[in-house]
């Protein structure tokens, strides 16, 4: 006699997916793509979610990069220059809100250390108290280009630290990676109090220069802006310059619409996060 019981054929769905992935670590496969199409059959079957089929998935990718896949490139690392006095050095802590930065001598092929901005708090609310930015600085690790993820992620926990200098086989220095760049291929983009805060979708950094959510929906960007994008193309400014640029752009591409000039500042490997907008200098705006 058959069984009809729904909770029956349940377990035993469950229960074949998982001896498929039993089997599947059994035998030690060469590549991914089975545990791949066994994540997505479980997802079809409504066995996982598709947030947690997103997060397997991540870990599966993960497992396959090296440092230079997923870092902040040279070019788009904020540094500080170890002569650099507070009162210069302070407007680039304001602009990218890290809590860690490199500290270089000259230029970037020449790391001093890392500066933890919370370590020169106290000197900065006791203007009388003689300090040097050499003595708060924490060592920098050095990981080469090859370095896996996966083992890299290993070693930060392990090793309590959250930032890793990247290098090519010559010494000089790549980029950077964070303990943050990692888990967000993971779980996908790490929003920070800065990232959603209620009511700043667009925030003033200086006379010309906004950053904006790129999820700001494109009428509250157009009267914020003067500016006429169509809101039948793209409900978001996001979407706007997704369209525009015709790819998924990385940190620090930059686009001119509308007579505006748009910076990526932070994207994951699935969508815009913040844009940097720089309007024009006209007479209007240096009224402000």
């Amino acid at each position: 006699m058959s069984d009809d019981n729904p909770h029956s054929r349940s377990g035993s769905a469950a229960k074949s997916w998982l001896e498929r992935i039993a089997a599947i670590f059994t035998a030690e496969p060469q590549d991914l793509s089975d545990l791949e199409e066994v994540i997505a059959e479980a997802n079809t079957r409504n066995l996982i979610d598709t947030d947690t089929k997103g997060m397997l998935q991540g870990v599966l990718d993960v497992s396959k990069m090296r440092a230079r896949d997923i870092m902040v490139p040279r070019s788009q690392m904020a540094t500080i220059d170890i002569d650099q006095p507070l009162s210069e050095f302070l407007p680039i802590l304001l602009e990218n809100n890290h809590s860690r930065y490199p500290v270089v001598n000259e230029d970037k092929d020449h790391i001093e250390g890392i500066l933890i901005v919370k370590d020169i708090l106290q000197y900065a609310l006791t203007p009388d108290v003689e300090w040097h930015l050499k003595d708060l600085l924490r060592p920098a690790v050095i990981i080469p280009e090859s370095k896996r993820v996966d083992a890299l992620l290993k070693e930060f926990r392990q090793k309590r630290y959250h930032m890793a200098i990247v290098v090519d086989e010559y010494g000089g220095v790549s980029g950077l990676i964070t303990i943050e760049d990692i888990l967000e291929q993971i779980v996908g983009d790490i929003e920070d109090e800065h990232d959603n805060e209620e009511g700043s979708d667009i925030r003033q950094l200086g006379s010309h220069v906004y950053l904006v959510s790129a999820l700001t929906p494109l009428d509250e960007f157009n009267e914020s802006f003067a500016s006429s994008f169509d809101e039948e193309e793209a409900g978001t400014i996001g979407g706007i310059v997704l369209h525009a640029f015709g790819h998924m752009p990385t940190k620090g591409e930059v686009i001119e619409l509308g007579g505006l000039t748009f910076k990526v500042h932070k994207a994951n490997s699935r969508r815009l996060v913040q844009l940097q907008v720089i309007t024009p200098k006209t007479e209007q705006n240096d009224a402000e």
